[in-house]
């Protein structure tokens, strides 16, 4: 089983989102509003597979976070409790094997710690492994001043203490059906998760995190401001576009409210969204 909860949504910039590009191009393909502000999602991923592993990725920025700087400045709004989403579906946050953090950002990770009635903090997936790449954790620890405050080290020492953080160095295979590859660019050690469907068939689905986070930036040159490597963001995506093309992947695109998955096409030296 494949499904994708919107867990909410927010504004960013549409200068940052696409950096040099002119708002005369990219906004051909996401609208911005009169204040040039982009509505962005938030799509938590929800994988059953085969080996009974059920695994969350990226489960969105929880509501402990909203009140606080800098998320208050993104005005959040219509989010979603993940674990309460997740019972709709008959699955509970006990039942969770698996949490997958792309990156440490708070609006991808937040969710997994939530305060209690008592003001006590907890994991929301308390059986769950919750993986993470190992440049990301050491980013967390000693941050980049541009990108300090985008992380939540209480949450991650929390997940630590419990003995359900897991540290991936490398690209890694942790279960037949689920590969776990690193990218650099938006941050450093980026996971990115491809989950191979049980059918044979059916292509890969891959979760692009903020690698590509809108499907309107497949384009290569479309890199967000809050890149803190350009150079490495545009060739991770050109490695990530070239293999979906190859094989038909489906991606899915984390922050789009429009088109959260696709395929893609390359259309002479670019691709498309399809």
């Amino acid at each position: 089983m494949f499904q994708l909860i919107n867990t909410g949504y927010f504004f960013a910039d549409g200068g940052a989102m696409f950096g040099a590009i002119p708002k005369v191009t990219w906004s051909r393909s996401y609208p911005a509003n009169e204040r040039n502000l982009c509505v962005l999602a938030m799509h938590a991923g929800v994988v059953t597979t085969g080996g009974e592993r059920v695994i969350v990725i990226d489960p969105g920025v929880g509501k402990d976070c909203l009140d606080k700087s800098p998320a208050s400045f993104y005005q959040f709004h219509e989010t979603k409790n993940i674990a309460e989403e997740l019972e709709q579906l008959g699955i509970t946050a006990e039942a969770v094997t698996d949490v997958i953090f792309t990156h440490l950002h708070f609006d991808h990770c937040g969710a997994a710690v939530q305060t209690d009635s008592r003001g006590m903090a907890k994991p929301v997936f308390p059986n769950a492994l919750h993986w993470v790449s190992r440049a990301q954790y050491e980013s967390e620890r000693n941050p980049h001043p541009l990108e300090s405050d985008s992380f939540l080290p209480g949450n991650t020492r929390l997940l630590e203490k419990a003995s359900l953080l897991r540290i991936v160095e490398s690209t890694i295979e942790p279960y037949p059906d689920v590969r776990l590859e690193l990218f650099d660019g938006h941050t450093l050690g980026q996971i990115v998760a491809t989950i191979k469907p049980d059918n044979e068939d059916v292509p890969a689905i891959v979760f692009a995190g903020d690698v590509i986070p809108l499907s309107s930036q497949v384009v290569p040159e479309r890199i967000s401001a809050y890149d803190l490597y350009p150079a490495q963001s545009y060739f991770g995506k050109i490695r990530m576009l070239e293999k979906a093309v190859r094989e038909n992947q489906t991606l899915v695109f984390f922050h789009d409210a429009y088109k959260p998955s696709a395929t893609v096409r390359k259309v002479g030296n670019s691709y498309k969204a399809v």
